[in-house]
């Protein structure tokens, strides 16, 4: 099986107008000219993609599901018949849903922790410009989209047999990292998979085992062309006094250069610059023991 990308993310949240200033006047994406929202739906755009956040109003701030493309019609039916072969539970996408996604063909399903993903294929191409209410220059996203948006870190209660799903689904692993939060020995910590698919991302997905996790999501991280563009986008935060989790820094393991903030759903955002973009012919997995080569001072997000 063949994952391209993180496609699309959903987003839910109980004020949606709170979700739109951020998403236009913080983060500087653009709302969708070709998907329009309404009073309970609101489509952001980053590229030459139709949009790829959908923010839907509802009834709790979360992280809702992560879309994940395949290249073609052919890989999404094998896709279907591996899954069938291993007994993955799978729900066909209604024509409805494929017009809203804008996509040929979509299968909703589960992984070992409850976290929600949709596999697809066929996504449209709008070529709308994407025009930055705030200037933004371009969120890095390859070649017509084909790098994805950038990337999720989902909580796994599970975490063994969640990595084992995503490897069954084509992921492979980029890297680990091991947490202790005491001195106690007996202290198991908490470990996290790095993960990539079939863009030269360092990550698309990764899986930290957080079984307190409420809202679906650790984090979902947002690419821009160079560090000024990061700086604009901290001024803005502080502007609108969008609280900071984690200060700016540069990761061990991908180079991003970035910082972290609260989003209106409970999970933070990363907002880099600067991530690798790897050739994975060759490639031998890692463990890091430390995240960061410098700053990333984190603090735990406010309750949205």
């Amino acid at each position: 099986m063949e994952i391209r990308s993180l496609g699309y993310a959903v987003i839910q949240t109980t004020d949606l107008e709170r979700w739109r200033q951020y998403a236009t006047e913080v983060l500087g994406m653009m709302e969708a000219p070709m998907v329009p929202g309404d009073k309970d739906n609101l489509f952001l755009k980053m590229d030459e993609r139709p949009y790829r956040l959908h923010v839907r109003r509802g009834d709790r701030d979360c992280y809702l599901r992560s879309g994940w493309e395949l290249p073609d019609g052919a890989s999404f039916e094998l896709a279907l018949r591996e899954l069938d072969g291993a007994g993955v539970r799978y729900e066909r996408g209604a024509e409805e849903e494929l017009q809203l996604r804008q996509v040929k063909g979509l299968v909703h399903l589960e992984d070992p922790s409850g976290n929600h993903l949709d596999l697809y294929h066929g996504a449209s191409l709008d070529y709308a410009r994407f025009v930055s209410p705030q200037g933004v220059s371009r969120f890095e996203t390859g070649f017509n989209g084909d790098m994805g948006l950038g990337h999720v870190v989902l909580p796994a209660s599970a975490l063994a047999a969640t990595r084992e799903f995503y490897l069954q689904l084509g992921f492979a692993d980029t890297d680990y990292m091991h947490f202790r939060f005491s001195e106690d020995p007996a202290d198991p910590g908490q470990g996290l998979h790095f993960m990539h698919c079939s863009n030269p991302r360092h990550h698309s997905l990764a899986l930290y085992e957080d079984p307190a996790n409420q809202v679906g999501c650790v984090h979902l991280m947002v690419e821009v062309e160079n560090v000024d563009e990061v700086g604009y986008c901290l001024d803005r935060v502080h502007q609108h006094q969008v609280p900071i989790v984690s200060t700016l820094g540069r990761h061990t393991n991908d180079r991003m250069l970035s910082f972290y903030m609260a989003t209106p759903s409970g999970f933070a955002m990363e907002y880099g610059c600067e991530g690798l973009q790897m050739d994975w012919a060759g490639y031998t997995p890692t463990v890091s023991t430390l995240p960061s080569i410098w700053g990333h001072k984190f603090s735990p997000p406010p309750e949205a």
